[in-house]
């Protein structure tokens, strides 16, 4: 049970923010870190002690661009929720309203360490919907929310174009999504406008403002409550992110980046977050010529903060770990391809109060590692959500066992 007073001990402790601990101690109370520190840390008598010695105890992993749950492995037509492609702007559709917890990504992902991840819609349309962060375990989707939305999902380059131009619709052209996308923010600014009119108005001359969904949601870009997640492989569409963005003064976040090196410096001075991934796949298409692992450390070399994707199901999202481990054989500092799959996206996506790194106060969500997570012959022993083990490996039987949710 959370309530249930646990003590991790002997293992090495990787909070992430701050130097590892050797023969480290994690105290764990009501769901909570309360302590960690070297072996010398009491232990309360009434504590479950968790021996680690020799293991590595990090928090757990966070993916922050993936699509676990809306687009469910093996069910083919009947588990694909991903892209609501009937009309360009789809700015009210929520991921949230799409996932599926029994999944067995989500069970994929806790086996790699992924406690928590970022849940996309697709890239089919310019404005293809909000997004949530979620833990990776739990019996209702809404029991899993750590921020709902976290985030309005819109897509640039060759996804949209190809499925609208396919229907000869608008947009099937870079310009024409520029300008869809441009389009609906300037009636979400109109529409915000009305909504202020309407609440400066004497009482007796306000007239009610109709609800609309769509731009609710893109007004929320437009305040910054959100951030704006800008799918966006090429240098061009980057640069046109980036250019929507000062137009328009919303917070952006780029998905994706295959070519973001090419403009690391920008990047690096506007201060705009990137999503890099999946790093895994073939060169598909044409914005994926430049994919390269050696990206991820050309970034950060610029002062570009990076999150790693797997971008899930296009790579299964327990390889998280092995994009990170390879992208540190191709130039990725250590302590920041850790960071990249831990505290950065957990600021990214605006929960670093709750989860990414080992801290007191902040949720036991944390992983108990045979060996250095970096090296792929280590695997997750041992899970925790909210302090409750929610997973162990049997080492007799070579598979994971699952607690219920």
């Amino acid at each position: 049970m959370a309530g249930m007073s646990k003590a991790i001990v002997g293992g090495r402790v990787v909070p992430v923010e701050g130097e590892p601990i050797e023969d480290g101690t994690v105290l764990v109370e009501d769901g909570k870190i309360t302590a960690l520190a070297g072996p010398d840390l009491a232990v309360p008598d009434d504590a479950e002690v968790i021996d680690a010695a020799g293991r590595w105890v990090l928090p757990g992993f966070i993916d922050a661009h993936a699509h676990v749950g809306v687009a469910e492995e093996a069910e083919g037509w009947a588990g694909r929720d991903v892209n609501e492609m009937t009309k360009p702007v789809t700015a009210y559709v929520r991921a949230l309203d799409g996932i599926n917890p029994a999944d067995q990504g989500f069970r994929d992902a806790i086996g790699g360490g992924v406690l928590a991840v970022n849940v996309n819609p697709g890239s089919g349309n310019p404005i293809g919907g909000q997004t949530v962060a979620i833990k990776c375990w739990g019996r209702s989707v809404d029991q899993m929310v750590l921020r709902e939305p976290a985030g309005l999902k819109s897509a640039l380059g060759e996804n949209p174009k190809r499925v609208y131009g396919e229907k000869d619709k608008t947009p099937s052209t870079r310009l024409g999504t520029a300008a869809v996308i441009r389009e609906a923010f300037v009636q979400a600014g109109n529409y915000l406008a009305r909504l202020a009119a309407a609440e400066e108005s004497a009482p007796e001359d306000r007239k009610p403002v109709d609800r609309d969904l769509n731009l609710e949601a893109l007004g929320r870009v437009l305040r910054r409550e959100i951030p704006w997640r800008q799918h966006c492989h090429r240098a061009d569409d980057i640069a046109t992110a980036m250019r929507l963005a000062r137009e328009f003064g919303y917070e952006l976040v780029i998905d994706h980046g295959t070519e973001a090196h090419l403009l690391a410096d920008l990047i690096a001075a506007e201060s705009i977050p990137v999503i890099i991934g999946p790093l895994f796949t073939s060169r598909s298409k044409v914005e994926l010529r430049n994919r390269s692992l050696a990206n991820p450390g050309r970034l950060a070399a610029a002062g570009v903060v990076i999150a790693i994707t797997t971008d899930h199901p296009v790579v299964p999202i327990n390889f998280l770990v092995h994009q990170a481990t390879l992208a540190v054989k191709e130039g990725l500092d250590r302590e920041t391809a850790l960071r990249s799959v831990t505290i950065n996206p957990a600021r990214i996506l605006g929960v670093a109060d709750r989860i990414g790194s080992l801290e007191v106060g902040k949720d036991a969500d944390l992983v108990i590692w045979s060996g250095d997570p970096l090296d792929v012959m280590s695997r997750v022993e041992r899970a925790y959500l909210d302090g409750r083990e929610i997973y162990a490996y049997d080492y007799d039987r070579y598979e994971g066992v699952f607690r219920e949710p």
